[in-house]
């Protein structure tokens, strides 16, 4: 891995970053690795375990590869709705891109240590969070969802105080960029337009240059975010994803799903749900994703608006006024594909091949029978794949059976308009309705294993996790959560 690690971010000044060594951790070892991750990389086969590429102290901290520039980058946002001011990358550090067939891919350590924008924090990250952002992104990559990528997890007996005492972990974060909605919102806030200039520059130039043959390279920018982020938003709510913290700190600007922290995955339906033990208000409840990633949208318009040329014609109120009305209609992108986009994927969750009158009405009535007595999502639409041929399978999930049976008949009525094919509509069913997710769960069970020093767990669960629309060998995998499971919370600290 002689690789040059380039850093394009760290071009853009000293605005922007603070260049910083990594704290290590004492005495690593190896908790987990993704192969899948390392090939993305282009990866050595036996990367980790090259006495030469000391990956193991590397991605600990307490090493670097030869170009490898640490820093990390400041950024500000709004959290919980509310102005929080100046964040940045409390416990993380870039060290840089690797070239890759896909282009370049930086890399971050979470956990290795203070940074100037850990506020109170101690820069560190815990086992348990470390494990479920390292199984969680690697599951969304695998269902086909947006997302930053995990190469490795290292751990050591460093004691870490969060609600207990716990040890020390880093997790090896990839992806094109991690630059944030609040990155533009750091900037524009401090009035420094000129460092907002060249972010934005930056950012069209090597993420977005079909944004540069636009009239306003910004407005192209602003549209081409909205578009992405609705489609990651129908992909979210189709899988049943939620998030727990959609601050715009935590919103990426190449749609990709970041920040794993009190994420979950639904279990019975239910659109109100909180996976965040923290967000007393249910700001980010399941239902409500979709209009808080229009309002961060909203957000992150507000501070493009400085970088639109100037009118020496128009009054500056106008200027203003007009400017801003610009930016607002590329929003519009988003109010038009985010549900097209999610009645796409319900359509396809339900196994209709084609687009009819009626449809929305169709999906929105599962939902609801789904939801009336909290049926398990991801259960119910895997057996939803087999009704064909198994229809009391999916039945015997439903107390109101009435009920369900009044959709079903409409449902089969649906499917003999576009003569639908039961084998064919089952392939590809199953290869859209997931037989496994990351419930909370089974996370608990790979945590609970590991912080007894056992990480097969992890690995395991990781290797079925890569083949989400497989049956796993083993039934529970994919089974109903255990009564014990109710009782689990996640919270920021997560």
């Amino acid at each position: 891995m002689h690789a040059e690690w380039p850093n394009r971010f760290a071009r853009l000044g000293p605005e922007f970053y603070t260049e910083l060594p990594a704290q290590g951790l004492p005495d690593p070892h190896w908790v987990a690795q993704s192969p899948a991750c390392a090939e993305l990389l282009g990866m050595p086969a036996d990367w980790a375990s090259q006495p030469s590429l000391q990956a193991l102290q590397v991605f600990s901290g307490n090493a670097r590869w030869p170009g490898m520039q640490p820093l990390a980058s400041v950024y500000s946002g709004h959290q919980f709705g509310q102005w929080a001011g100046q964040l940045g990358d409390g416990r993380a550090l870039w060290l840089g891109e690797l070239a890759t067939p896909q282009g370049g891919m930086e890399l971050q350590l979470k956990g290795a240590g203070l940074t100037p924008y850990s506020r109170m924090g101690d820069g560190r990250a815990v086992l348990r969070s470390s494990i479920r952002e390292f199984l969680c992104s690697e599951a969304m990559a695998a269902l086909g969802i947006p997302s930053t990528r995990a190469l490795c997890i290292t751990g050591s007996a460093l004691p870490v105080r969060r609600e207990s005492m716990e040890t020390a972990a880093v997790v090896t974060r990839v992806a094109p960029s991690f630059l944030r909605f609040g990155h533009f919102e750091h900037f524009a806030h401090h009035g420094q337009h000129a460092a907002l200039r060249r972010l934005a520059d930056h950012f069209i130039a090597e993420h977005a240059p079909e944004c540069l043959d636009a009239p306003q390279p910004v407005v192209a920018l602003l549209a081409r975010v909205a578009g992405q982020t609705a489609k990651l938003l129908a992909q979210w709510q189709a899988v049943g994803f939620c998030h727990g913290v959609m601050n715009t700190d935590n919103m990426s600007l190449l749609g990709l799903t970041i920040d794993y922290g009190p994420f979950g995955f639904l279990d019975g339906f239910d659109p109100g749900h909180v996976c965040n033990h923290s967000d007393h208000q249910g700001r980010y409840a399941y239902a409500r994703q979709p209009n808080v990633a229009f309002w961060n949208l909203h957000a992150l318009a507000q501070a493009l608006l400085p970088l639109l040329p100037a009118n020496p014609e128009a009054t500056r109120e106008a200027e203003r006024e007009a400017a801003g009305e610009q930016l607002l209609e590329a929003l519009e992108p988003y109010r038009e594909r985010f549900p097209r986009a999610l009645l796409g994927a319900m359509r396809a969750k339900l196994g209709l091949a084609t687009a009819q009158e009626g449809d929305r009405e169709l999906v929105d009535d599962w939902l609801r029978l789904l939801a009336a007595t909290r049926v398990d999502y991801t259960i119910a639409h895997r057996r939803l794949s087999r009704y064909g041929a198994q229809p009391e399978a999916l039945r015997d999930l439903f107390l109101d059976r009435p009920a369900f049976d009044a959709w079903a008949l409409r449902y089969q009525a649906r499917l003999a308009q576009e003569g639908s094919v039961a084998a064919e509509r089952e392939a590809g069913m199953l290869a859209r309705n997931p037989a496994v997710v990351l419930r909370n769960h089974l996370a608990e069970g790979a945590i609970r294993q590991a912080q007894a020093g056992d990480f097969s767990e992890v690995q395991r669960l990781l290797k079925v996790l890569s083949r989400p629309f497989d049956e796993p060998e083993q039934a529970s995998d994919a089974g109903f959560p255990p009564d014990w499971a109710q009782h689990l919370e996640v919270s920021c600290s997560s």
